[in-house]
């Protein structure tokens, strides 16, 4: 049974509902095929997010997130170019697998969990949308985001740990969005990245765009590594076969570069500093909200399993620091905001926190690495 969304018989109706039940894919073995929304009719982005609202009556507000200016007078003349990362929580882990014990599973249905996640993209409105543990691409996040405007592409985990789960809804993976009107297609690669010569079972996907206001190219990647403690060599292994990809992607950081993902590594980590070390030059967006600009936040994940409390910085958005500016970056929720039984919860969709920047590019591109 499809809920009510109110009494206005909305055109947006049918593209929501049809995305309330997992079942059309349950079985999922196209899973992997491209579904054709292209002929379906755009949605505008308030018709979507009213109607999401409706669905999330009941639960608390949205948390007020600001955006903290981090222009340090460098004058652009372009928009800057949004960049949202999110390990969004897949649906078969979160109920099925991760065991947040404080976390009610009333909180965590899909049906209300998605709109959660839906008003969120929304409300940050994104250029770019880099996702991952996305379990629910076919039948949610590219019907609907397609429809807005976006070009999806998405690649899932060879052996996806949601196939364990019963009645899930297909394998998990890393989803990249970049809204049509704004960017071309330039180039597309899908990364399955290696460990000590091995395949593993992490992915990235790595898209050069052409910015259509500017004419210049940039090469935008998501990831998302190994977990787990007692993986830290595998992890910077993973680390390296990526960085490795992305040299030859950007003939060696010629093209600007933005790479996002749930590292799953501490700053502490080899693999951060394999990437706060690489020829590319890249530094981490979210370090310039400390004071000094040289820290990361306390925390991009915050949560409460039977093991005990888990609060980890493993979320990055890297970025090439030649060739393109921070303008802003989006806070952090607080530990108040939080609460105490922590993430995920009937505020907040997910474990982990988004991560949210506005870049523009430097008005020197030839300016020396």
């Amino acid at each position: 049974p499809v809920c009510s969304m109110g009494n206005s018989t909305s055109r947006l109706y049918s593209a929501l509902a049809k995305t309330l039940s997992g079942s059309a894919v349950s079985q999922h073995q196209d899973c992997l095929e491209q579904p054709d929304s292209a002929r379906l009719d755009p949605i505008d982005p308030k018709d979507l997010l009213e109607e999401c609202q409706i669905v999330l009556q009941k639960r608390p507000p949205r948390f007020q997130r600001d955006f903290v200016d981090l222009k340090k007078n460098a004058a652009s003349n372009h928009r800057p170019i949004r960049v949202m990362q999110w390990n969004i929580l897949a649906q078969a882990l979160g109920e099925g697998k991760d065991n947040f014990v404080q976390c009610p599973m009333e909180a965590l249905k899909w049906e209300e969990r998605k709109c959660l996640i839906l008003e969120e993209i929304l409300a940050y409105k994104p250029d770019i949308l880099c996702l991952q543990e996305v379990d629910h691409y076919f039948d949610t996040f590219e019907p609907l985001l397609s429809r807005l405007g976006y070009q999806c592409t998405f690649f899932p985990k060879p052996w996806s740990p949601c196939l364990d789960v019963e009645q899930n809804n297909g394998p998990d993976g890393c989803a990249l969005f970049f809204l049509k009107d704004r960017f071309e297609l330039i180039n597309s690669a899908n990364i399955r990245l290696t460990a000590m010569k091995l395949k593993t079972n992490q992915v990235a996907i790595a898209q050069t765009l052409k910015c259509n206001e500017t004419g210049r190219l940039f090469c935008i990647a998501v990831t998302h590594l190994k977990a787990r403690t007692g993986w830290e060599r595998f992890r910077s292994a993973q680390g390296c076969d990526l960085l490795q990809n992305l040299k030859s992607i950007t003939q060696g950081a010629k093209i600007p570069l933005i790479i996002c993902g749930d590292f799953n590594a501490e700053p502490t980590e080899e693999v951060y500093r394999e990437f706060s070390n690489s020829s590319l030059n890249l530094n981490s967006a979210y370090k310039l909200l400390s004071p000094d600009g040289q820290s990361e936040p306390p925390y991009t994940t915050w949560k409460i399993r039977p093991s005990g409390e888990c609060r980890h910085t493993l979320d990055y958005i890297w970025y090439s620091q030649h060739a393109l500016n921070v303008n802003s970056a989006l806070g952090l929720l607080t530990e108040e905001q939080i609460g105490p039984n922590r993430l995920p919860s009937f505020n907040y969709p997910s474990d982990h926190l988004s991560l949210v920047c506005d870049f523009s590019f430097n008005q020197d591109p030839d300016r020396l690495l």
